[in-house]
């Protein structure tokens, strides 16, 4: 089986909505501060991205992680109600990378894992939570429809850094 092109399942979305719920819980619960919101907001971008890259590290990341939580949530649920629910989610794509937004998704990739060697234990489970709900949740076809602009943003990024270096602003 090929996990980079792995959808999610109706299982595999429970997980990722049940780590969304359980990081934003606490968040409301607590003192709302839109600055205790970076780790999940970073977490969930990097996921996204992670669902358009073509391959290497994070697109089998991708891949695998909705293909775990596809297996591991009907197990699960499953066992907690005698139904499974491994029925597949329409699957969706966000988009394509050009070589120059590749090379910004490299930097936020390198920006998380910055982030998450500072981080404290609880942020740690906060940016790699949310990234696995953005591997999951975003490949499915209404939230990669509801994210389809930002692989043009990225794109756009990494096309204007690189014109800065070539001198062409």
């Amino acid at each position: 089986m090929n996990t980079a092109t792995t959808g999610a399942t109706l299982a595999g979305c429970t997980v990722a909505f049940a780590i969304l719920f359980l990081n934003l819980r606490k968040w409301w619960t607590g003192g709302r501060a839109l600055k205790d919101l970076i780790p999940t907001i970073q977490g969930f971008i990097t996921g996204a991205l992670g669902t358009i890259c073509a391959g290497g590290l994070a697109g089998w990341l991708a891949g695998c992680t909705r293909q775990a939580a596809n297996t591991g949530g009907d197990k699960v649920i499953s066992g907690t109600t005698g139904t499974g629910a491994g029925s597949a989610i329409t699957s969706g794509s966000m988009g394509q990378l050009t070589e120059e937004g590749a090379v910004v998704v490299f930097l936020l990739f390198l920006a998380l894992v910055a982030s998450y060697k500072a981080a404290s234990k609880e942020d740690k489970g906060r940016l790699i939570g949310t990234m696995i709900a953005g591997f999951i949740l975003c490949a499915t076809a209404g939230v990669a429809g509801a994210l389809d602009g930002l692989p043009d943003l990225v794109n756009s990024l990494g096309l204007s850094g690189k014109n800065a270096l070539g001198g062409a602003l």
